[in-house]
Parts: structure tokens; C-alpha cells; sequence
């Protein structure tokens, strides 16, 4: 479920030509390592890693939209942030991973 999760983020990123392509490919990579460490996530924490996932899919949907909505974005990637707050000290790499890619959307402002 959340490889599948985090490979349709990667499709629906890889369709935005609003961006350049470093920048889809910079995202594109942190989306990858995302899902190594949710993958490891989930064989302890199923419920915290599909909370993150789902997250990060709504937020790829609220920064991609064809009419965006700030409010909405900006509501989107604070669920991110706050997904991965609780695993600060356990897992401080995807704490990191999730605030790279919450920061690049958000930088995005599409």
C-alpha cells in the first residue's frame, strides 16, 4: 500500500512540467528515498508510516493542482510535518526527508 502510495506521488510529480526538470528530479529522488524509509517504517509502525504516506500524497495533489489553493497546500504540508513529528529522535532520517520534501513543495508554490 505505501509503495504504491509514494509511486503514484512520483507519477503525478513526474507529469508536472510547471517545474523544472532538476528541481521534478530533485523531488523525484527524495520521493524514492521517502519510500525505502516508510517501507522499513512499516514493518514497526504501520499506522505512522500509512499516516505519512497519505500526507505526502495529498500534498503532491494540493501542489499540482490546476488551480491552486494556498490554504489548502499550506494545511496539506503542515499534516506532512506533523506526521513525522513524533519520530524525531527515532528516525531522525525520514524526519529530515519529509522536512526536504515539505520545504520543496511549499517552495514551489504552484
Amino acid at each position: 500500500m505505501i509503495e504504491k502510495t509514494i509511486s503514484e506521488i512520483e507519477a503525478k510529480i513526474g507529469g508536472v512540467e510547471s517545474v523544472s526538470p532538476e528541481r521534478r528530479q530533485e523531488l523525484l529522488k527524495l520521493l524514492g528515498t521517502l519510500k525505502s524509509e516508510v517501507a522499513e517504517l512499516s514493518k514497526t509502525n504501520v499506522e505512522q508510516a500509512d499516516s505519512i504516506a497519505g500526507f505526502a500524497q495529498l500534498s503532491a495533489h494540493e501542489v499540482t493542482r490546476a488551480e491552486p489553493n494556498p490554504q489548502l497546500r499550506e494545511l496539506s504540508l503542515q499534516g506532512l510535518r506533523s506526521s513525522v513529528e513524533n519520530l524525531e529522535q527515532s528516525n531522525p532520517r525520514l524526519t529530515q526527508i519529509v522536512n526536504r520534501i515539505s520545504k520543496m513543495l511549499s517552495d514551489w508554490g504552484i
